[in-house]
């Protein structure tokens, strides 16, 4: 179960990465802090997007610190989201999923 559950963790993250890269990279100027019209929220995910990526990204070699790296970037991106916005984008649950996934596997609670 293990197995299967790493190989798919991993899975989604390239698609992730293959599907998310361009949009970071479509936004125009994606550097944060740039620009003076985008917001305090974009700035903060334009921040944490390239972070985001290379966490996902260190899964194939280094599970646990994947797991860390991706849970307590997006957690945090997403209640300063809350506390700027109001809500937060729900698609940054799917890459906070897969470091929560990360962090079982590395820490081998499922068997």
């Amino acid at each position: 179960m293990s197995t299967k559950l790493k190989w798919l963790s991993r899975i989604i993250a390239l698609v992730l990465i293959v599907f998310g890269l361009p949009f970071y990279f479509g936004y125009g100027n994606p550097l944060p802090f740039i620009n003076p019209s985008y917001s305090a929220f974009d700035n903060l995910w334009l921040t944490i997007f390239p972070l985001m990526f290379i966490g996902l990204g260190l899964d194939w070699k280094y599970e646990k610190l994947a797991g860390w790296w991706l849970v307590t970037l997006l957690g945090g991106g997403l209640l300063v989201s809350v506390y700027l916005s109001g809500g937060f984008p729900v698609v940054m649950i799917f890459p906070f999923i897969i470091g929560v996934l990360y962090l079982i596997i590395s820490y081998k609670i499922i068997k």
